[in-house]
């Protein structure tokens, strides 16, 4: 278009010279079409001059645009590099990471077409206002997946949970395997990979089970009325203590952070570390109709939530009886009558 329209105008200009007669300016491709022919048969030289002119004109402009567009490239290059080798010194989290560097590829490679494309000499102001209406088009479209990457924008930045944390989120629970930008992938106890939109997770309730290296762990023990409360607590207390995986008050937490390789931003990061592991707890909770209920609570390492769990949990059930701490359970006593209480 703009050889034809340059030609096009030196075709008026030399017509209107060597013969003086009226041109209508051009408006189509046609047109000027027409007009080249009738100046090539006028003035031969003078169009095959012109022609020359213009074509050199323009290939100078071609490769302009090949010249900035190649550099271009050599710096986006420069800059996902470079950006690569300040997230591997900080440590940022991959999922971050990835998208950052392909939102600024992208960003970068759109405005370097667009200088390249101006340099030819078209008018990027239309284009600019054609991607404008295209990107407001695909918006309206996909309404839905602009809503989950506003919502991926939110869990990269706010973080509250990372790949390998075990959470539960819309009726969900697993161990997330992979945050992108539009979903969430989580791997289920049993097995399955559920895909959770980024939309609807950013604006619903999650639950981090990984979120601090240390939980506690609660049991409730009930046993049958008639039993020494004291003892019984006694003995549930030996059996906490006599599990190495139970933190205890006179746990060193610096070592025990260090340990866990928590680093210093974890821990300087609010209501993150505790200062000191609480005392295995065991009290009293209830007096119930066939049984009287403890509760007992201890601190154990993220890591070994599950199993201390179940492994105390048997305990209580292989030991306790033994010592007398029998286990209540709904019976009916039936009294046998004689003739005499007849």
């Amino acid at each position: 278009m703009v050889f034809l329209d340059d030609l096009s105008n030196m075709t008026l200009a030399a017509a209107a010279q060597s013969q003086q007669t009226p041109v209508i300016p051009p408006d189509s491709i046609k047109q000027g079409a027409r007009q080249m022919i009738e100046y090539a048969q006028t003035d031969p030289q003078g169009f095959w001059h012109e022609v020359g002119e213009t074509m050199l004109h323009f290939g100078l402009k071609v490769l302009a645009a090949l010249l900035i567009y190649i550099i271009g490239l050599w710096l986006i290059g420069w800059v996902k590099r470079g950006l690569k080798r300040m997230y591997i010194r900080r440590k940022v989290e991959p999922t971050i990471a990835s998208f950052v560097t392909s939102f600024t590829s992208i960003s970068l490679t759109i405005l370097l077409i667009v200088i390249a494309v101006s340099t030819l000499g078209i008018d990027t102001t239309s284009l600019a206002a054609l991607l404008a209406a295209g990107g407001l088009a695909i918006g309206m479209a996909l309404s839905g997946t602009v809503q989950n990457f506003a919502g991926g924008i939110m869990l990269l930045a706010f973080k509250p949970f990372k790949a390998g944390d075990f959470i539960e989120a819309q009726g969900f629970k697993g161990r997330v395997v992979e945050v992108n930008i539009t979903a969430t992938k989580i791997l289920t106890p049993d097995n399955r990979v559920v895909i959770l939109p980024n939309g609807a997770l950013s604006n619903g309730a999650i639950d981090n089970y990984s979120g601090r290296p240390l939980r506690r762990v609660e049991w409730e023990v009930s046993v049958s009325y008639g039993v020494d409360a004291t003892k019984c607590k006694q003995a549930i207390r030996a059996i906490l203590d006599s599990d190495e995986r139970i933190l205890q008050a006179d746990t060193d937490m610096k070592k025990l952070y260090k340990q866990l390789k928590i680093s210093n931003y974890q821990l300087n990061t609010v209501n993150y570390q505790l200062d000191a592991i609480p005392e295995p707890f065991v009290g009293l909770k209830s007096l119930n109709s066939s049984d009287i209920t403890f509760l007992v609570r201890a601190w154990v390492k993220n890591d070994d939530y599950w199993d201390v769990l179940f492994a105390i949990q048997e305990r209580f059930y292989t030991e306790l009886p033994p010592q007398g701490f029998t286990f209540a359970y709904p019976h009916v006593e039936l009294v046998k009558s004689t003739d005499e209480e007849v």
